[in-house]
């Protein structure tokens, strides 16, 4: 992943979801980790009309920007979409990778961690412990991909880490020679290791991809390897590519490693089909 590509800002994704959303509160500010040198935060949305009895589907968000920059509120625009159609959706704060003592490795942790943690407080949160979905672009879909796949946690918990659904948008899925993931994990791990393409099995939750055919940051190839091995293992998983465009829907004669240009039109279409898969799911009407 190259570095350029860290700038999947705000824009990507906040002013991709602009909108008039109504009746929806939030963000409130929870701390679902305070055993780091800083608390690692949630924000959490929620529709208008919920009431304290209500356990309603939830959706967690994971920012990209390579496991080394950005901050949850690049997913505050999405967060309030999905909160307008029902869900309770958190926007998640994870450790960025330094290239010195916090790695790639932090940062899926505190994903496990959130997500159990969503689970520990289902009833002040109004979740369904059962239906909490994963939306992830770029590395953050890295990070959703893996609290399913690599669940085991340093938290003590009787909850899991696994998800019931997942939505992958230009994802990091193969990442075993991704040099800047490597160059960031510098000796803690092996990168296989922390590859979700490369480890499925059967049960995994219901999945969709949504991705340019010229990726060149997150290219295809890596979604090619998770949806066939997914079907493989006889898991659900929909894979959508979009002629034209590289990561994020950049058009493909544009450099699609720098500040994000989505086109448009592919960009809604890959976004009515993850509202298709939600609904096929029940999570919104």
């Amino acid at each position: 992943m190259k570095l350029l590509t860290l700038v999947i800002t705000f824009a990507v994704a906040a002013n991709i979801f602009a909108q008039n959303v109504t009746d929806v509160h939030g963000p409130i500010e929870y701390v679902y980790d305070s055993s780091r040198e800083y608390d690692l935060k949630a924000y959490v949305f929620t529709p208008g009309d919920i009431s304290p009895m209500d356990r309603s589907p939830a959706i967690v968000i994971f920012h990209g920007g390579g496991w080394s920059i950005g901050d949850p509120s690049w997913a505050f625009g999405i967060a309030k979409k999905y909160a307008s159609r029902g869900m309770v959706a958190i926007a998640a704060q994870y450790r960025l990778a330094d290239q010195k003592n916090i790695t790639p490795l932090d940062a899926m942790e505190d994903a496990r961690n959130v997500i159990i943690w969503m689970r520990e407080n289902a009833k002040e949160l109004r979740i369904d412990r059962n239906m909490i979905a994963a939306y992830g672009w770029s590395a953050g879909a890295h990070l959703a991909a893996c609290s399913a796949i690599f669940p085991a946690s340093t938290k003590e918990s009787s909850f899991s880490s696994i998800l019931n659904a997942l939505l992958l948008v230009s994802p990091a899925l193969s990442i075993t020679k991704d040099s800047w993931f490597i160059q960031l994990l510098g000796n803690e791990s092996d990168p296989y290791d922390c590859s979700p393409a490369e480890h499925l099995k059967k049960g995994m939750p219901p999945s969709i991809i949504v991705v340019g055919k010229d990726d060149s940051v997150t290219p295809i190839s890596q979604s090619n390897l998770f949806h066939q091995n997914m079907l493989t293992h006889g898991n659900e998983s929909y894979l959508f590519v979009y002629d034209g465009v590289g990561h994020l829907f950049t058009p493909s004669d544009q450099p699609d490693d720098g500040y994000p240009n989505p086109d448009k039109d592919i960009q809604a279409k890959a976004y009515n089909e993850l509202d298709r898969f939600l609904k096929k799911l029940k999570y919104i009407k």
